[in-house]
């Protein structure tokens, strides 16, 4: 029978070790568990805005909280030695393993899948594959979005409904879709990737683009893509968000092609874009995705939730 932890974070800033909220949801037998989650306070109990605006969690509510290593005992017993599966492992695992590493703590020990890259694989027609979009594309009921214990169960019933729709097991998808799983063990830390780099070097594309390669983050959302940005966003200006881009080892890109992976659209001038609301590229995006091709749009939080 199918076993396994479903896993989500919320984080207080743009600092990933920062969690103030954690949420699991135990799949026993096939069988989704009552999600549980546990309120943490964050060193200083410090909060960006921007991530307020995500996930609600304020300062407030959890200035009588315990600390990530007193929450983390309690966590522990629920993940250690077992499969453990969070969408977007690129966030929830680094955000884990830099907390870990902030309040030197010993690495738990688990092996981690990605339902988030699952999806992709296994799921078609969604035009974005953040967890509250593909969820509903699947008619999925999971409550409400970037709470931890909702998501946690969102992720649990995504992950169920993906084995079911591709008859296989996790061991399975592995080897069917060239990836290996993710690691955690003490001393060791293993991210989630395709067992082979798609897009080989980068040494002249940093060259090029005067970024440090100490930064390269192979286990990142958007390592190895090609990301464009329309319209205006909320948290930075479009070449600072680009920058983030390329210092992570994705491709910024300034136009909607063939070679585009992922399209981040902020707020349109809706006089320049007019009744139809959509600029330019997210036409041509819209076009490529009816001809076949694999285009993801993201809103600006998505982007910056994945980055």
């Amino acid at each position: 029978m199918i076993n396994f932890v479903a896993l989500d974070l919320e984080t207080a800033t743009a600092d990933r070790s920062s969690i103030c909220q954690i949420g699991i949801t135990e799949v026993i037998d096939g069988v989704p568990q009552n999600p549980i989650s546990w309120l943490v306070q964050p060193e200083g109990n410090e909060y960006d805005s921007m991530n307020i605006w995500i996930h609600g969690i304020t300062p407030e509510d959890t200035k009588d909280s315990p600390s990530f290593p007193e929450v983390w005992k309690e966590v522990v017993p629920y993940l250690e030695g077992k499969i453990v599966v969070a969408h977007n492992t690129s966030f929830d695992m680094y955000a884990l393993r830099n907390a870990f590493n902030k309040y030197q703590m010993e690495y738990p020990t688990f092996d981690y899948f990605c339902t988030l890259r699952i999806a992709r694989y296994i799921v078609k027609g969604c035009y974005s594959y953040s967890l509250d979009v593909v969820v509903k594309h699947l008619g999925l009921d999971f409550g409400v979005h970037h709470k931890a214990d909702s998501d946690s169960l969102g992720c649990a019933k995504l992950l169920l409904k993906c084995l079911e729709m591709d008859g296989s097991t996790l061991e399975d998808l592995e080897t069917k879709y060239n990836f290996h799983r993710g690691k955690f063990a003490p001393g060791i830390f293993v991210a989630h990737l395709q067992h082979e780099k798609p897009y080989g070097s980068y040494t002249d594309f940093i060259k090029t683009l005067q970024v440090n390669p100490d930064n390269l983050d192979e286990g990142n959302y958007f390592f190895g893509k090609t990301v464009c940005f329309t319209g205006t966003c909320q948290y930075g200006t479009r070449k600072e968000l680009l920058t983030k881009v390329a210092e992570i080892g994705g491709i910024p890109s300034d136009s909607v092609t063939a070679k585009t992976d992922v399209l981040v659209v902020g707020q349109q001038d809706y006089r320049v874009v007019g009744d139809s609301g959509m600029s330019s590229k997210q036409k041509k995006a819209l076009q490529l995705l009816e001809k076949g091709k694999d285009i993801e749009v993201l809103s600006e939080t998505e982007f910056l939730s994945r980055i």
